[in-house]
C-alpha cells in the first residue's frame, strides 16, 4: 500500500483461529494485557480482567521471523509500549492499545533478550533497552527510537550473553547489570547517570568478570524482596548466590533427568523453577540464603551440591495435555498494583494461554486446578455466530455445519471478481464486495439460497494450493486465463469467462507451492510462461501459449524458498533452503552454476502495486492455515472513481425547465418525444438489417459464438456498479450505528446503506505497512466495557456494539474511520445518484450487445411500416411536444428536490461523525482523534481528505478547550524546528490566536 494513502483494513477470520505456536510471553504492569509472540512471526494481544478473564483482542503482523523476545517499552500507564524482536534481526516498538507500529529498525544481529531500563535526567524520564543475543556484547538501545546509543562490551573473554538482569539501587545513584555468558562467566557493568546519557561514545567495559561455573545458563533474576540475593538457573541445576560479592549460597541439582529453563524469586525465601515440560516447582530456600537469617552465607566456601531444599509444592501440568510441537514458554509475573496477583503464565504451541494463581499458603497437595486455560481456537468456537469466511454461504454443504475451507485465493480488481481454491479440489468465482455484504450486513440476500451468483469450476482432485491470474500482473498475458495449482501435483489453465479447462500440466512429482510470473525483459518465450515450484524440489517453465512446457529443473536436494532472474543472462536462479543456489538457462533447460547463496544473484523482484479502491488479499499465519482474507479500502482511491463516474454520466439537473422555456426552437429541431423515441427504433432495425446481410456467410461462426456466450452468461455473476457497491459495503461498516435512530432510519430507507448483523473486524496499517488486525473476539471486551455503562439487565444491539465499539477502541482507530467516513459523505453529498438504491446501482454495459445475444432479438419486426413511421416524425403533434414538456418539467424537479434531499442526509451524516459523536457516545467511551495525525493530512493531496482532516482537527482542537490546546503546544514544542521564518510567523502569530487557539 502506498504510505500516504489512506486505507483501511477490515477482516474476515472465518471459523478457523489462525496458528499461534508461541515462542515468547510477557504481561503488562497492570496486569491487564498479556503478549504472546509466535514462531511465525504474529504478535497476539489478550486482555485479562482483574477476574482473571483472558480474551484475545488483536494480532499483529511486522515480523517476518520467529519472535525471539518481548519487553515492555515505557513505565507509564497512560502510554503502554511494547518492543519486540526477531531471529532475523528486526525491532518493532508498539502502541499496545491500538497494535500501531510506532517505529522500526533491523540490526545485523538477532536479540535473544531485551530488558527495559528507566532512568532520571533532571525532570525527564528516559527509556533504555538493553538487549543481548548472538553477539558478544550488550546493545543499550534508544526506547523511542530503536537507535543504538553505545554498548556494554567485555574485556575479558568476550563471548555472547546467554541472560542478564538489572540490580536497581535506591540508596546509590548507580545501578548495576549482571550477566552470564554462555561459557559461564559472570559479567558486571556499572551504569551511572553520565553513562546513561551517553550516545555515540566509546563502549563502556565491565567492572567485574568471575567465573561461576554456569554453563548453559537460562535465567538469571535479582531478588527485589532483599535486594541481595541472585538466582542462576541452569538445564540441569539452579544456584542462588550473593549479590554483593557472588558467593555461592546454594546449588539443588536436577531430578530424573529435567531439564530447567527458568525460575523467579516469588517471597524472600521461596523460589518457582520450571521445567521444560512445562511442569514447574517451589523450593523453600534454607536459611543460609536468607539475609534476614543468623545463618546468612554460613554455606559460603562449604561444598553445598547435593543439599536439595524442602519442596514446597508443584504445580502439575493439565492431565489432558496434548502432544505439543514445541516446548511451552512460562513465565512468572506479580502485581504491583491492585490486585496483587502471582501469576504463573505458560504460552504453548497450540496457541494455548494457561494461567496458575500462586497462593500465599502452602497448599498440602500438587496445585493442579488452573485459574484460567483459553486457546485462540477455543476464543473462536464461543463466539455465536461464527465468525464468517468470504465464501461461508457458498462452502456449507448439506448435512454438515463445516464450510468447506479456502486454501487458496486471489482478487481480480478490474473485474471486481474473488476466486478462491478450496479443500474439495473445487474453485469458486464470486464477485468480492457482495459475498462481503452477505457475510457482515443486513438485508434481502440473507434469505436468498447461494448468493451472490457465482460459478464453480472443477478440476483438481484434492486441495488447490495455489491461484495465479496472469493478466493482473503483466497484460502481455491473455485476460481468459487464470492458472491453478493443486495438492494432486497438477497445473491447469482455465478460461475464466467461459469456465472451460484449457490444459492440464502433469509434470511435477508434488503439490504445486507457488506459481509465479517472469518479469517483462525476459525472452519472448518465456513471457508467455509461468513458473511452477513443487514440494518435490522442482522448477517448471509451463508456456500458456503452447500448451507445454519448455523446462523442468528437478535436481535440487533442499526444498526451494525463492526464485529470482536474470534476464540479460537467460538465467532462472533457485534459492534452496540449505543455502545453496542452482542457475538455469530459461530457453534450454540445461544447468549453469551452483553454489551458495549469493546476494547478487537473488536480488528481490518487489510486486507492483496498483492503485485500486479495493483490494482483498489472502493471508495466513502458517502455511497448514486455511486462508482469511483481508479487505483493504482505499479511501483516496474510492473517492478519485466516484468523481470518476460522476463527470462520465449524464446530469439531468443541468437540464431545467427554465432552460427548456428559454430554447423553445431546440424541441423543434429535435421533434417530439415520441418522435425521437421511434426514430431511434427505425435506427436500430435498420443497423441490425445491415449487419444481417454482411454476416450471412459466418453464420456458423456467429452460432458458436452464441452458444459460447450463452453458455458464459451465469459466469458475469452479477451486473453491478462495482465502485458504488465499494462505497455502500464501506460506509455501511463504517457508520456509528444505534446512536442517532432517526439518522440510521435516513440511511436505511433514503441512502440505501445495511446495517451489519456482526460486530466488524477493523484493521489498522501503521508504519512500514506493519498492521493489527482485531480479532473477531474482541467484541467481548467491547461487552464488558460498555455494558458497565448500561442499566443492569440491559442487554446491548448488535447496532450499540458496532456504533460505540467502532469509535471506542483507540484514538488512531477513531482517527483514520472518522478521516474516512467524513471525506466519502462529503464527495457522495457533491454527486447526483448519490444513494445505493435504484438503476444506476447496475453496472451499464461497455458495447452495445451484439446481434443475436439473448440480450439483442437475432431478428426484430418493425412496429410499422417505414413510410408510416416517416409520416408521423414528419407531422409531429403540438398535444404530444407540450404533455412530454411537461413530464420532463415535472421529472427534473422531482429529480433535483431528490438530490437536494439525498445532499442534506449525507451532510447530518458527515456532520454527526465530526461533532455530535463525544456527545452521543459518551466522553467515557470516546476515544478521541489524534491530533498530530490529522495535522499531517492537513495538507494532503487528496482535496476531500484534507478538507475531511481541517475540520476534524478544528472540531477536536474546539473541543478540548483552552487548556487542552495549551496542554497541545507544550507537548509539540520541543518537536518544532528552532529557527522561523518572520513573514509566515507574523501571518501565523495574527490568525491563530482568532481562528483556532480562541
Amino acid at each position: 500500500m502506498s504510505g500516504n494513502s489512506l486505507v483501511l483494513p477490515i477482516v474476515l477470520w472465518g471459523r478457523n483461529a489462525p496458528t499461534h505456536c508461541i515462542s515468547s510471553l510477557l504481561v503488562m504492569d497492570d496486569l491487564a494485557t498479556i503478549i504472546t509472540g509466535c514462531h511465525d512471526g504474529q504478535i497476539c494481544i489478550w486482555d485479562m480482567t482483574p477476574e482473571l478473564e483472558i480474551n484475545p483482542r488483536a494480532l499483529l503482523f511486522g515480523h517476518t521471523a520467529s519472535v525471539t523476545c518481548l519487553s515492555k517499552a515505557s513505565a507509564g500507564s497512560d502510554k503502554q509500549y511494547l518492543v519486540s524482536a526477531s531471529e532475523s534481526g528486526e525491532m518493532c516498538l508498539w502502541d499496545v492499545n491500538d497494535g500501531r507500529c510506532i517505529e522500526f529498525t533491523k540490526l545485523a544481529c538477532a536479540h535473544t533478550g531485551i530488558q527495559f531500563y528507566q532512568f532520571n535526567i533532571g525532570t525527564q524520564r528516559e527509556g533504555r533497552l538493553l538487549c543481548h543475543g548472538h553477539y558478544p556484547e550488550i546493545l543499550v538501545v534508544d526506547a523511542t527510537s530503536l537507535e543504538v546509543l553505545y554498548s556494554l562490551v567485555s574485556k575479558i573473554s568476550p563471548d555472547w550473553i546467554s541472560s542478564m538482569s538489572i540490580i536497581r539501587s535506591h540508596r546509590t545513584q548507580e545501578d548495576t547489570v549482571v550477566a552470564v555468558s554462555v561459557t559461564g562467566i559472570l559479567k558486571v557493568w556499572i551504569i551511572t547517570a553520565d553513562v546513561s546519557r551517553m550516545q555515540d561514545l566509546d563502549p563502556v567495559f565491565e567492572e567485574e568478570s568471575k567465573p561461576i561455573y554456569c554453563q548453559g545458563c537460562q535465567s538469571i533474576s535479582f531478588c527485589t524482596f532483599t535486594q541481595l540475593s541472585l538466582l542462576v538457573v541452569c538445564s540441569k541445576y539452579w544456584r542462588v548466590f550473593d549479590a554483593g560479592d557472588f558467593s555461592l549460597l546454594c546449588s539443588v541439582p536436577s531430578e530424573n533427568n529435567q531439564s530447567w529453563v527458568g525460575g523467579e524469586f516469588i517471597a524472600a525465601d521461596k523460589v518457582i523453577i520450571w521445567t521444560e515440560d512445562g511442569c514447574s516447582y517451589i523450593y523453600k530456600l534454607p536459611a543460609s540464603c536468607l539475609p534476614a537469617s543468623e545463618h546468612f552465607r554460613s554455606n559460603v566456601g562449604k561444598k553445598t551440591e547435593g543439599s536439595i531444599p524442602p519442596l514446597v509444592y508443584s504445580i502439575a501440568d493439565r492431565a489432558d495435555k496434548q502432544l505439543l510441537i514445541c516446548p511451552p514458554v512460562t513465565r512468572f509475573f506479580f502485581g504491583r498494583r491492585e490486585p496483587f496477583h502471582k501469576l504463573l503464565i505458560q504460552g504453548d504451541s497450540a496457541g494455548r494461554l494457561t494461567v496458575w494463581s500462586i497462593p500465599e499458603t502452602s497448599p498440602l497437595q500438587p496445585l493442579s486446578s488452573v485459574s484460567v486455560s483459553i486457546s485462540l481456537q477455543e476464543a473462536f468456537d464461543k463466539l455465536m455466530p461464527s465468525p464468517a469466511g468470504i465464501i461461508d454461504q457458498l462452502s456449507v454443504l448439506p448435512g454438515s455445519n463445516e464450510p468447506i475451507k479456502v486454501t487458496a485465493s486471489v482478487y481480480i480488481p478490474s473485474q471486481g471478481r474473488l476466486v478462491c481454491g478450496r479443500e474439495d479440489g473445487s474453485i469458486v468465482l464470486v464477485p468480492a464486495t457482495q459475498t462481503a455484504i452477505v457475510q457482515l450486513l443486513q438485508g434481502e440476500h440473507m434469505l436468498r439460497r447461494g448468493w451472490p451468483p457465482h460459478r464453480t469450476l472443477r478440476g483438481h482432485r484434492h486441495k488447490v494450493t495455489c491461484l495465479l491470474y496472469p493478466h493482473q500482473v503483466s497484460p502481455r498475458y491473455d485476460q481468459r486465463s487464470l492458472v491453478s495449482g493443486g495438492v494432486d501435483f497438477s497445473v491447469i489453465i482455465w478460461d475464466i469467462f467461459t469456465g472451460e479447462m484449457k490444459h492440464i500440466f502433469c509434470i511435477h512429482g508434488g503439490e504445486i507451492t507457488q506459481l509465479i510470473v517472469p518479469p517483462e525483459n525476459c525472452s519472448t518465450r518465456v513471457q508467455h510462461c509461468v513458473c511452477s515450484v513443487a514440494s518435490d524440489h522442482s522448477v517448471g517453465l509451463l508456456s500458456l501459449r503452447e500448451r507445454k512446457c519448455i523446462m523442468l529443473a528437478s535436481r535440487h536436494l533442499f526444498p526451494i524458498q525463492v526464485i529470482k532472474w536474470r534476464p540479460c543472462d537467460d538465467y532462472l536462479v533457485v534459492g534452496c533452503s540449505d543455502g545453496s543456489v542452482y542457475v538455469w538457462q530459461m530457453d534450454t533447460g540445461e544447468p549453469g552454476l551452483r553454489g551458495q547463496r549469493s546476494e547478487v544473484m537473488l536480488m528481490g523482484n518487489l510486486p507492483k502495486y496498483s492503485h485500486n479502491s479495493l483490494v482483498v488479499q489472502a493471508m495466513k499465519t502458517n502455511v497448514t492455515d486455511p486462508d482469511m482474507h483481508v479487505l483493504f479500502f482505499d479511501v483516496e482511491a474510492v473517492i478519485i472513481q466516484l468523481l470518476t463516474e460522476e463527470a462520465q454520466r449524464p446530469n439531468p439537473t443541468l437540464v431545467s425547465p427554465e432552460t427548456l422555456q428559454k430554447a423553445p426552437g431546440g424541441a423543434d429541431k429535435g421533434g417530439s418525444f415520441l418522435a425521437n423515441k421511434i426514430f431511434k427504433q427505425v435506427k436500430e432495425t435498420i443497423k441490425e438489417n445491415i449487419k444481417e446481410h454482411l454476416l450471412d456467410e459466418d453464420e456458423d461462426e456467429e452460432e458458436e459464438q452464441r452458444r459460447r456466450e450463452e453458455k458464459s452468461k451465469s459466469l458475469s455473476l452479477l451486473e453491478y456498479n462495482l465502485t458504488m457497491d465499494t462505497a455502500k459495503l464501506f460506509m455501511s461498516c463504517l457508520h456509528a450505528w444505534g446512536l442517532n435512530g432517526e439518522l440510521d432510519e435516513v440511511c436505511l430507507t433514503r441512502l440505501g446503506m445495511l446495517r451489519p448483523h456482526t460486530p466488524v473486524s477493523f484493521g489498522l496499517i501503521s508504519r512500514g505497512g506493519h498492521m493489527s488486525l482485531m480479532l473477531p473476539t474482541f467484541k467481548d471486551s467491547l461487552l464488558r466495557q460498555l455494558a458497565e455503562g448500561c442499566a443492569e439487565g440491559r442487554k446491548l444491539s448488535v447496532s450499540e456494539i458496532v456504533g460505540k465499539g467502532t469509535y471506542g477502541v483507540s484514538r488512531a482507530v477513531t482517527t483514520q474511520h472518522l478521516l474516512s467516513v467524513i471525506s466519502l459523505a462529503n464527495t457522495l453529498m457533491g454527486m447526483t445518484n448519490a444513494t445505493f438504491i435504484g438503476e444506476h446501482m447496475k453496472k451499464a454495459p461497455a458495447r452495445p450487445p451484439r446481434p443475436g445475444t439473448p440480450e439483442t432479438p437475432r431478428k426484430t419486426t418493425p412496429q410499422a411500416s417505414s413510410p408510416a413511421l416517416q409520416a408521423q416524425i414528419k407531422q409531429g403533434n403540438y398535444k404530444d411536444r407540450a404533455l412530454a414538456s411537461k413530464i420532463k418539467s415535472a421529472h427534473m424537479k422531482t429529480s433535483a428536490l431528490a438530490v437536494k434531499q439525498t445532499c442534506l442526509c449525507w451532510s447530518q451524516l458527515a456532520a454527526m461523525h465530526c461533532v455530535m459523536l463525544p456527545d452521543l457516545l459518551g466522553l467515557d467511551k470516546f476515544r478521541p482523534p489524534l491530533l498530530e495525525m490529522l495535522a499531517r493530512r492537513w495538507q494532503d493531496r487528496c482535496l476531500e481528505v484534507r478538507e475531511a482532516a481541517q475540520a476534524l482537527l478544528l472540531a477536536e482542537l474546539r473541543r478540548i478547550g483552552q487548556s487542552g490546546r495549551k496542554d497541545t503546544i507544550d507537548m509539540w514544542a520541543p518537536y518544532l524546528p528552532q529557527y522561523v521564518d518572520v513573514v509566515s510567523s507574523r501571518k501565523c502569530h495574527a490568525l491563530l490566536p482568532h481562528q483556532v487557539f480562541k
